[in-house]
């Protein structure tokens, strides 16, 4: 077994000639390549290295990385390398080491011009607001179509999909709204407690739960467990080319596949809310009787003085709304969704997003409708 060796010599001025010798082997221990770094850094004029491998003995994958650091280290300070010598190996392996290094090595993007960026954003807002418009049109036909009798789709897909936006949704439902209900009450006895009055309690958590919060965390819920869930389903079928399937045997898939999920979604979500405002009720009740001390008799007595019939159509309009927004978001991400599965997971990404947005503008719109209609 022979040492390896790491020697230097210089041609010309502006040539370092590097000698290997010996065996060139992992196992045996290699020097670091900084050597070479060193004998560079001494000689600024250096603009040319060559190698010299004539008395190299055995070698291993150890000579192709320290060469593929040196040849890299060289290129950042554009120094030309004379690959002449090098064993055939060596050099594919050096070779393929820096093209896989090269596709690695993330790429500075170079920014657009202000204006160029927002008219790409402005574009971008106009496509994307026809393209919703056009959706909606569509449902809005195929609605027609249902309202007529004349709609094409499974009945028996219908209940599948009411079953998982109703039934299904029932154990979240009841736990975030119980957690709700008692939070409002936990908040609510912070103020009220300095007054002595801590029975109101009773109207503020009643109230919020059926006017907006009841409505609110269904529609959030719903959003990103059903909406995400219908981005989903339409974005793999779009991805296995189903969807085109049935426009091939002149199905509509709006009408076939979106009018059941937003017509699911319209029905059920009513439904929940006001299931959540009294699971949010009985929340506030469990807060208000078990640990304020307050007669759960009196507490319900105030929680239906306080929650008024205008209340309970507030929250009913807001889940309908609600309702809608969902199942829009997630049915026209899915069904504009991309061949591919990232497009998928992007899709189901958007479909919440887009819900939650749409339920945070809707519930400060219809709020400020109701405050100038004195609902």
């Amino acid at each position: 077994m022979s040492i390896n060796k790491l020697t230097f010599e210089y041609p010309s001025s502006d040539t370092l000639l590097v000698k290997l010798s010996g065996d060139w082997k992992i196992s045996e221990g290699l020097p670091a390549e900084s050597e070479v770094i060193s004998q560079l850094d001494g000689h600024k004029n250096i603009t040319r290295i060559t190698f010299d491998l004539s008395d190299i003995g055995k070698w291993d994958s150890g000579l192709a990385s320290f060469l593929f650091h040196l040849v890299r280290e060289c290129r950042q300070r554009k120094i030309t390398i004379n690959h002449q010598g090098l064993p055939a190996g060596v050099e594919r392996l050096i070779s393929l080491a820096l093209k896989v290094h090269e596709m690695t090595v993330p790429r500075k993007e170079e920014r657009a011009p202000f204006l160029e960026s927002l008219a790409d954003k402005v574009l971008h807002l106009v496509s994307s607001t026809l393209i919703l418009l056009d959706f909606l049109g569509e449902i809005t036909v195929a609605f027609g179509r249902l309202i007529k009798g004349k709609a094409y789709f499974r009945r028996d897909e219908l209940i599948s999909i009411l079953r998982g936006c109703g039934a299904d949704a029932f154990a979240l439902v009841s736990l975030i709204s119980l957690l709700v209900g008692m939070i409002l009450a936990f908040i609510g006895a912070i103020q009220l407690r300095l007054f002595g009055a801590q029975i109101y309690i009773a109207n503020i958590v009643g109230i919020a739960m059926v006017r907006v919060m009841g409505a609110v965390m269904t529609g959030v819920l719903m959003s990103g467990r059903t909406g995400a869930s219908f981005a989903a389903e339409l974005g793999l079928m779009q991805t296995n080319e189903e969807i085109d399937a049935l426009k091939t045997l002149g199905i509509s898939p709006v009408e076939f596949l979106v009018m059941p999920r937003v017509l699911a979604l319209v029905i059920m979500m009513p439904l929940l809310t006001v299931y959540a405002d009294f699971m949010g009720i009985l929340g506030g009740l469990i807060v208000g009787s078990g640990l304020l001390g307050l007669n759960p008799v009196e507490y319900w007595q105030h929680t239906q003085s306080a929650v008024k019939l205008n209340h309970l159509w507030v929250g009913l309009i807001h889940s309908f709304v609600f309702g809608i927004i969902v199942a829009v978001a997630g049915c026209l991400r899915g069904i504009k969704c991309a061949r591919s599965a990232e497009a998928v997971g992007q899709a189901t990404t958007s479909a919440v997003v887009s819900g939650i947005t749409g339920i945070v503008i809707a519930t400060a719109i219809i709020t400020f409708v109701c405050q100038v209609l004195g609902v």
